[in-house]
């Protein structure tokens, strides 16, 4: 087995590039790539790294299989004593129990496998209930999970056992940690019943492992014995049938100790074999360099199939979030080009405001009309990014990447941006706060006339203001504004009040798309990710090619 530094740098990381990947976008074929990042985070942290930095580390068995198999019952025995609760009551093993020999406890007392489980122990003979370790002083709802160490000399010196939760648990956090904990197996030990060995869950788990090429074992437990010939015989046809007809077998009868409440101990001889090829794997150097090492470069070789295929992902969500963006984008840059051909046609002077030009000075004042184009550019500018954001609407509705993002019913920003009202008010903000500078324009534009001659501010402002967003409708505003302070002064004003404008436009329509896109920049979706995981899969097949 290949231990160099260079080859434990390599996958090192490579598990730091795996560990940075983030698939947040519901795409096709995104759970499955969610669950091989899991799986090989798990790999690489449990067993792998590891496994390398320490190869005369104990060999570690993981029993695992389905509700009501047997696992617990069995690794008693394996023991010789009562480790781990065995009994009626589904899913018994709710914590992981890991069994080692005294001599080698210090191998598994730190993280060096299972970094992430907090290790506890037991006084001598004391079994915890099976609803929790409260009386240990740890809660058993929290989230983080607990791993019981034992020792017992009964078991071989080099060997540990680890009981793991039911793999097809109904308890989700069960089922996570019991495929975890089979990650971190020198030897998968399968355990499937009479009555379950063709159930769908314990066979994923064996292909699983034939495609990792890891070190197996099957035990077919509780097999009645007036039908253990023919369970046997079928069993093994399947196994044939999958690949796996090489993979040692073992049998275990149904035995009146097999049932819940007993003493959770099978005789001597019903679980020999088995303990006798796991001991001669464990002490046997030939034996054991075979397990360990077919498991290792099974897991090495996996990632030349997996790494690509996590890339692949990776680069799929990123084309996604660019195609969101894009949509994004596209919806107010075309509104903000529409705002402004708008605006040349005097768009904004229309309804209350065009009542008010026309009524201007007669009817109106100079304040009523610099009011009534305010609010017909809010308005504006709110049908504006109304109709941007039901584009959006209408095309990320057909993209399966935008089911992240919530879509809400009237009287809510579409994608779940925020109130609408949020929305209006920064509108009216953006365009009260222009309205203040256009007005400390004209103010300045006054004072550099003579005073006598000098025109009333707040009516330089509603013309200017007028000869902006009126178009073609108001003409005569900006000949009127000339009129009162000269045509330099007016040319003057309207670059300025124009510039001003077009940054007011801007940051309106920039701004509420710059928002609508914040969710999506949150999740932090990039292209760098596909290009690292293949160059530190690269990296490794350097390291493994010079060797």
């Amino acid at each position: 087995m290949d231990v160099r530094p260079q080859l434990i740098d390599a996958l090192s990381a490579l598990r730091d590039r795996v560990a940075a990947v983030r698939l947040p976008l519901p795409l096709p074929g995104a759970p499955r790539a969610r669950q091989t990042r899991t799986e090989l985070l798990a790999q690489l942290d449990d067993y792998l790294v590891p496994r390398l930095k320490d190869p005369e580390a104990p060999l570690l068995a993981v029993i695992g299989g389905s509700t009501g198999a047997g696992k617990s019952t069995l690794v008693n025995s394996l023991v010789g004593c009562r480790v781990s609760e065995a009994g009626v009551l589904r899913p018994t093993t709710r914590t992981p129990v890991l069994v080692c020999h005294p001599d080698d406890h210090h191998w598994f007392a730190g993280v060096r496998v299972l970094p992430q489980l907090t290790r506890v122990w037991l006084p001598p003979g004391q079994v915890p209930d099976p609803d929790g370790l409260d009386h240990l002083g740890i809660d058993g709802d929290r989230d983080d999970t607990v791993l019981r160490v034992e020792t017992a000399a009964t078991l071989p010196r080099g060997l540990a056992l680890l009981d793991a939760p039911d793999i097809d648990s109904l308890v989700v956090r069960n089922r996570v940690l019991a495929a975890e904990l089979i990650c971190a197996a020198d030897v998968w030990v399968m355990v499937t019943t009479a009555s379950r060995y063709a159930d769908a869950v314990p066979w994923h788990l064996l292909r699983t492992a034939k495609e990792y090429d890891a070190s197996l074992v099957t035990v077919l437990d509780r097999v009645p014995h007036q039908v253990i010939a023919e369970v046997s015989r079928q069993y093994a046809a399947l196994l044939t049938r999958a690949g796996l007809g090489d993979v040692p077998r073992f049998t275990i009868p149904e035995l009146p100790e097999s049932a819940g409440g007993g003493s959770g101990l099978l005789p001597t001889t019903a679980v020999a074999p088995l303990r006798a090829w796991l001991t001669h794997r464990a002490q046997d150097p030939a034996a054991r360099q075979q397990a360990v090492g077919r498991t290792a470069t099974g897991v090495i070789d996996s990632l030349n199939v997996r790494m690509p295929e996590l890339a692949g992902a990776v680069a799929a969500q990123y084309a996604a979030a660019v195609r969101l963006t894009g949509v994004v984008e596209e919806a107010y840059g075309k509104e903000l080009a529409r705002v402004r051909r708008r605006l040349g046609n005097g768009a904004v002077l229309a309804g209350g405001a065009r009542t008010r030009w026309r009524g201007y000075p007669l009817y109106s004042t100079a304040g009523e009309l610099l009011d009534a184009l305010v609010e017909s550019l809010v308005a504006l500018l709110q049908c504006a990014v109304a109709a941007s954001d039901e584009q959006i609407r209408a095309t990320w509705q057909r993209e399966p990447a935008a089911g992240v993002f919530r879509f809400e019913d009237a009287g809510r920003e579409a994608g779940g941006w925020g109130p609408a009202e949020d929305v209006h008010g920064r509108i009216g903000m953006a365009v009260r706060r222009w309205r203040r500078v256009l007005e400390e324009l004209a103010e300045e534009e006054a004072r550099l006339l003579e005073r006598n001659a000098a025109p009333d501010a707040e009516t330089v402002a509603a013309l200017l203001a007028a000869a902006l967003l009126g178009g073609r409708r108001a003409r005569g505003a900006g000949e009127q504004l000339a009129e009162r302070i000269g045509a330099q002064g007016a040319l003057r004003l309207r670059d300025k009040g124009g510039a001003l404008l077009t940054g007011c436009l801007d940051q309106v329509m920039h701004g509420e798309r710059d928002r609508r896109l914040a969710p999506l920049d949150a999740l932090e979706v990039a292209p760098e990710p596909q290009a690292e995981l293949i160059a530190a899969l690269s990296l490794l097949q350097k390291e493994r090619w010079q060797r």
